[in-house]
C-alpha cells in the first residue's frame, strides 16, 4: 500500500459502550463514505519555531494516514496507581511497574491486580521513581526481572538498573541487586531516560536522559558521563562485548547527544530506535546508531521554555545525527513499541504513548522513513505514559490516570 495516496475517510462513528463486566468500551467503525486525496497531518497547532527549516522531506508533518480496519478501545482496568511500564508475562498477564516502588501483576482480563514487593528504595519525587521493566530473556527458567529506578542516595538520585528473582508465590523480589549506575549523581527530580529493552543477543539497552537541568545539560556531550546517553550492557551491568571503542568514551555507551529518551525498543529487524522529548519543540524519533552524536545540547529542533534559542538555533551541525522525525509543537512522548498484532494496517508501524499530547501516536515507517501519521484515544484526553505489543496480538497502554487500555480489531 501506498500510504502516501491512501484514502481520506471523512468520519468515523464513535459509539460508547458498557461491557457486562463494566469496562469501557470504545467502538471505531469505518464508514464507507470515502473522498480521494491525501490527508493532511493531524497537527494544526502552529509551530514555536516557524523559521527552523527540516532537513529533508518528510521528517515533519508527513502525511496523515486513517484505520480503515474497525477496532476497539476498552479500558480494561482503572485501579493502577501511578503506572510507569508494562510488559508481558509469559502467561499473558501483565506486570506494570507502579512510580511509588512496587511491581503489579495484572490478570490477561484487568480484572484482578496483586502487589510485588521488596525491591530497593526508590526517589519518586517530580519523574522519578520505578520506571521500567523488562524478563530476562531466560525469565521461563530463571525468573529473573530487571528494572530500572531512581535511586536515592545522600547527594541526590541518579538513574539505575537492578535485577532479581521473582519468588514463587510472586509477592516478592528476591535478591535484588543493581547492576548499574548512571552516574554522576545530581540533586534534581526530572530527566531519567530510563526505558530498557534486551536485544535477540540478550544484552541490555538502557535510555539514560540528561536531568534536565541547565548546569547538567552538557553531560550529554561528555562522554565520560553517563547522562544522556543509549547504554549497552550485560545481565551483569557490564559493557557489552562490540559496544563502540572510541577514545574517551565509557565502554558501556552506545550513543551520545540525547535529552530525555523515554521511549525506546527494537524493531523487527533489530533496529533500535528511541523518542525523547524535547524542550518547547524538538521532540524527536531516532534511529539508533553505535558510536552515534545525536546533538543534545548542541543541535535541536525545538527552544527553550522561555523561548529563547538554544545555541543560537543550530539545528544541523557536522558529526551530529538528524531525526528521523520530529514534533513542534511537543507532544511529550513516553514510551513506544513496534506493532505486530491483529489489526493488519498496523503490522510493524511505530506507536507512541504522549503525555502531554493525551493520544497515542501510529507512525508509518518505511526505509527507515516516516510516511504516514495518525492520532488515536484523542477523545480519551489521558497522559499515555507507555504501550505494549501485547502478545495476544492486541495493543495496550497505560495512562497516568491509572488505566490500562485494550485496542483490538472488532
Amino acid at each position: 500500500m501506498n500510504y502516501l495516496s491512501i484514502r481520506n475517510l471523512s468520519m468515523l462513528g464513535i459509539v460508547f459502550l458498557v461491557s457486562c463486566t463494566g469496562s469501557q468500551k470504545t467502538s471505531v467503525t469505518a464508514q464507507d463514505t470515502t473522498v480521494n486525496g491525501i490527508l493532511p497531518n493531524p497537527e494544526t497547532a502552529d509551530k514555536n519555531s516557524p523559521e527552523y527549516q527540516s532537513a529533508f522531506a518528510g521528517q515533519t508533518r508527513v502525511p496523515g494516514v486513517k484505520t480503515t480496519i474497525p477496532y476497539q478501545v476498552e479500558v480494561i482496568n482503572s485501579d493502577l496507581q501511578k503506572p510507569w511500564g508494562i510488559i508481558n508475562l509469559p502467561d499473558g498477564r501483565f506486570l506494570i511497574t507502579s512510580k511509588t516502588g512496587y511491581l503489579n501483576i495484572v490478570s490477561a482480563d484487568g480484572k484482578t491486580i496483586s502487589k510485588v514487593e521488596g525491591l530497593p528504595k526508590v526517589d519518586d519525587k517530580g519523574q522519578g521513581g520505578l520506571l521500567d521493566v523488562a524478563l530476562d530473556p531466560d525469565f521461563a527458567s530463571n525468573r529473573m526481572i530487571f528494572w530500572s529506578f531512581s535511586e536515592p542516595v545522600s547527594s541526590g538520585n541518579h538513574t539505575a538498573v537492578a535485577k532479581g528473582k521473582l519468588s514463587a508465590d510472586e509477592k516478592t523480589i528476591e535478591n535484588p541487586t543493581v547492576i548499574f549506575r548512571a552516574t554522576p549523581t545530581y540533586d534534581g527530580d526530572k530527566h531519567y531516560g530510563s526505558r530498557l529493552a534486551f536485544d535477540k543477543e540478550g544484552y541490555l539497552f538502557v535510555s539514560t536522559g540528561e536531568r534536565s537541568d541547565r548546569e547538567t545539560r552538557p553531560y550529554a556531550q561528555k562522554q565520560d558521563s553517563y547522562l544522556g546517553k543509549i547504554l549497552k550492557i550485560t545481565k551483569d551491568g557490564k559493557p557489552a562485548p562490540g559496544n563502540p571503542n572510541l577514545a574517551g568514551w565509557k565502554p558501556e555507551i552506545y550513543s551520545t547527544g540525547h535529552r530525555n529518551p523515554q521511549g525506546m525498543a527494537i524493531d523487527h529487524k533489530g533496529q533500535v530506535w528511541d523518542a525523547e522529548m524535547g524542550p518547547r519543540g524538538g521532540d524527536e524519533i531516532n534511529l539508533i546508531q553505535p558510536g552515534k552524536n545525536y546533538g543534545w545540547g548542541d543541535v535541536t529542533y525545538g527552544i527553550e521554555y522561555s523561548g529563547k534559542k538554544i545555541n543560537n538555533g543550530t539545528t544541523k551541525k557536522e558529526g551530529t545525527e538528524q531525526p528521523v522525525y520530529y514534533w513542534d509543537p511537543s507532544i511529550s512522548m513516553s514510551g513506544i513499541t513496534f506493532y505486530t498484532g491483529n489489526i493488519e494496517e498496523w503490522k510493524n508501524n511505530m506507536m507512541i504513548g504522549c503525555l502531554s499530547g493525551q493520544k497515542i501516536i501510529r507512525l508509518v515507517i518505511e526505509n527507515n522513513k516516516v510516511v504516514g501519521e495518525e492520532w488515536l484515544l484523542t477523545d480519551k484526553n489521558d497522559r499515555i505514559r507507555d504501550v505494549l505489543n501485547g502478545q495476544d496480538g492486541n495493543l495496550y497502554a497505560v495512562s497516568d490516570s491509572g488505566k490500562l487500555y485494550k485496542i483490538s480489531k472488532k
